[in-house]
């Protein structure tokens, strides 16, 4: 079992920037990547952003590219989504998850932490 918890989430004007940090734990060995996806209310899971576990390789949503950097320290088993740039259309749930497999930006992750909301005021 693999543990997820997110925290940094808050209220920042349009053009502001947030980081979101993400802790891991329990059997971390087995992730292959961690993501982060966001719900906004009535919708479905987006994918945001993954990294490669031990890898390191980096995935991004188009909406969020150039602006939102996914990293990693695997020494913390943690990682961070920095979100620069922000707009009211970035407004969501931000959802921390592990996957033990390939298919990283399908919502289907073996854990999941419990959100941390996000609003952009415009």
């Amino acid at each position: 079992q693999v543990q997820v918890v997110e925290s940094g989430g808050g209220l920042v004007q349009a053009g502001g920037s947030l980081r979101l940090s993400c802790a891991a734990s329990g059997r971390t060995l087995s992730i292959y990547a961690m993501g982060w996806f966001r719900q906004a209310p009535g919708k479905e899971r987006d994918f945001v952003a993954a990294i490669g576990w031990r890898s390191g390789s980096t995935y991004y949503a188009d909406s969020v590219k150039g602006r939102f950097t996914i990293s990693s320290d695997n020494a913390k088993d943690m990682v961070y989504l920095q979100m620069n740039s922000l707009k009211p259309e970035d407004t969501a749930a931000y959802y921390c998850g592990a996957t033990e497999s390939v298919a990283v930006t399908r919502p289907f992750y073996d854990y999941w932490g419990q959100g941390t909301q996000v609003t952009v005021s415009s």
